[in-house]
């Protein structure tokens, strides 16, 4: 089967298995991953550098004659250079064969294709950003990407280039040689120099072909088979992984002949380009799909009654099938459905029912009996000004409130060493240091105390006020003492899922508050100023089991399409094998 027909018989695979990796911050897009796509261009390669792309001519030079010619020009540039001979590299034994090649290819070693020059060292107080007399630009690994990038260079003094194959030349493939495991290995390859001479860092390396098309060679280190190879034999070091060149000579690649080489260049650019039209129009297409998802969800929102919500939703609900098939899509129905229920908008007001006037009064007044019997501390007085308030519908029978009516707001203390242990002792509690320990529902601590200075207690909810996870939120399940980089809301009366409620929708609001860069953080009247909508007691458990409801027909869906979605990613994964093999 020819890869066209691959392409075009399996293209719901490739456009449609996709991988999301979660984005910072509530409401933010997702980010995600067009694996299909990435299992095609893959797939590309390895037929490429497999001789499975592009017809064979038994007509032309075999790769054997191109081999003997390559050693020679190798002999004569040492000659010429004055520099001592090459150790060479042992013949490639049948073990170390990892695939059978087409009649007129050959297996050979990397090394015996090309010159590898590891790039120049240098102190660090050397490193320049500006291009003054006297310097040369100096590449790095940042920028190795899909091409080479030529801004953010370094400048580094002429004098720690020793050699004249420490400058890059046209058609040099530059390989990040010292990375992440993820990175290393990279390469890029040099197509034109606009900014004079260049030499390159430690960290990389250059791989300098000898009578090999550079485009060959650069598809031939990016096909998977080869990467994982190199992965594979790279050192690691705590988070750095290096590729020696004592690991790249001995590599074995298939060697097509040299006309061949320049066939499978343009069939992969031309292939690689089909995939760059289909990633492009499957972005297009996602992106459409949630600004329409988007669109008709605000409407939900923005209703200006009942009835112009009843009729809104009744136009989603007719689409459901349609709208709700990506995970950001479920998620902003999920954010819609918040927002609604701390509208009011969720379930039906019921006049008869006690007001929020009423329970507010009573919360009141169990705060003074609270104070009084030494439970809680009295608080300061909300100056309730340093928000803006947005302009929402009040309904029936509920009132306008801060968040800090509602509760007693615990700010979490500081432990010194000797104040917390691994392990549980005795009657000590859990010690949170902060939402790392959250867990996926309750709190996971792997640290105890003795102490009791700043003790949330069973229903409390978590509040994230220090450090890069401010707002993150988590419910108490327990006793437990909290950091400094938490606080811990008690709620007063109010339904303890209906204040998480509250909370969760004012997320966003409250994170606008953070100041600080190093240690970004929110302050106390930051939580207790956030204005709110409270609705009758009785209403409150309503709402709860309401969205409790549809939260759970939400979790379904997801978890629904995740299982679709992997099966999509197996596929393709599959396709690709047996292409391959």
């Amino acid at each position: 089967m020819t890869v066209e027909r691959v392409i075009t018989e399996h293209m719901d695979l490739w456009t449609g298995a996709v991988t999301q990796k979660s984005g910072s911050g509530r409401g933010s897009r997702s980010k995600r991953e067009l694996t299909g796509i990435k299992k095609l261009r893959e797939l590309i390669l390895e037929l490429a550098v497999r001789g499975k792309l592009v017809r064979q001519d038994l007509n032309e030079e075999p790769a054997s004659q191109l081999l003997k010619r390559i050693a020679d020009l190798k002999v004569e540039r040492q000659r010429v250079a004055g520099s001592r001979k090459s150790k060479s590299l042992p013949e490639v034994s049948p073990e170390e064969v990892p695939f059978e090649l087409p009649h007129n290819w050959a297996h050979a070693r990397l090394g015996s294709l090309v010159d590898i020059v590891r790039g120049i060292t240098f102190p660090a107080s050397e490193k320049s950003k500006s291009p003054e007399d006297g310097r040369i630009a100096c590449l790095r690994t940042s920028n190795v990407q899909e091409q080479i990038e030529w801004d953010d260079l370094l400048y580094i003094r002429e004098k720690f280039i020793s050699r004249k194959d420490q400058f890059v030349q046209p058609n040099d493939i530059v390989m990040s040689m010292a990375n992440s495991r993820e990175l290393v290995g990279k390469v890029a390859i040099i197509q034109a120099n606009p900014i004079g001479s260049v030499t390159f860092g430690g960290f990389l390396g250059v791989i300098r072909p000898i009578e090999v098309v550079p485009a060959f060679l650069m598809a031939l280190l990016r096909a998977p088979q080869v990467r994982e190879e190199l992965i594979g034999s790279a050192s690691q070091t705590t988070n750095i992984a290096n590729i020696s060149i004592g690991k790249l000579n001995p590599l074995v690649v298939g060697v097509p002949p040299l006309a061949e080489q320049h066939r499978i260049v343009e069939k992969v650019d031309e292939l690689i380009a089909l995939c760059d039209q289909l990633e492009q129009q499957t972005g297009d297409q996602i992106e459409a799909h949630e600004r329409l998802v988007d669109t008709l969800l605000d409407t939900l929102t923005r209703a200006a009654n009942a009835i112009e919500l009843a009729e809104n939703w009744a136009r989603v609900q007719q689409h459901f099938d349609t709208l709700f098939t990506t995970e950001h899509s479920i998620e902003r129905l999920k954010q819609t459905i918040l927002q609604l229920a701390v509208m009011g908008r969720l379930v039906p007001q019921d006049p008869t029912e006690q007001t929020a006037d009423d329970f507010l009064l009573m919360v009141q007044e169990e705060r003074g009996r609270l104070i009084s019997s030494g439970e809680i501390r009295r608080q300061k007085q909300s100056a309730k000004d340093s928000y803006e308030l947005a302009s929402k519908t009040l309904p029936q029978g509920w009132a306008e409130a801060v968040i800090g009516d509602l509760i007693s707001l615990i700010s979490g203390q500081h432990l010194k060493g000797d104040e917390y242990f691994d392990q549980k002792l005795g009657d000590a509690i859990p010690y949170l240091t902060g939402p790392a320990e959250f867990g996926d529902v309750s709190p996971l601590p792997s640290r105890f105390t003795n102490e009791r200075r700043a003790i949330a207690s069973a229903g409390d909810i978590l509040i994230t006020c220090k450090g890069s996870g401010v707002g993150k939120l988590n419910l108490a399940n327990c006793e437990i003492a909290i950091s400094r980089q938490l606080m811990a809301a008690r709620p007063i009366l109010v339904n303890p899922a209906f204040l998480q409620m509250l909370l969760l929708d004012l997320e966003d609001a409250i994170r606008e508050k953070i100041v600080g860069i190093a240690i970004p953080g929110i302050s106390r009247e930051d939580v207790m100023d956030a204005p709110i909508l409270v609705p009758p007691f009785a209403e409150q458990g309503r709402i709860v089991e309401m969205y409790e409801s549809l939260q759970s027909m939400c979790e379904q869906l997801k978890q629904e399409l995740k299982a679709e979605r992997e099966v999509k990613v197996q596929l393709a994964h599959a396709v690709v094998e047996r292409s391959v093999h």
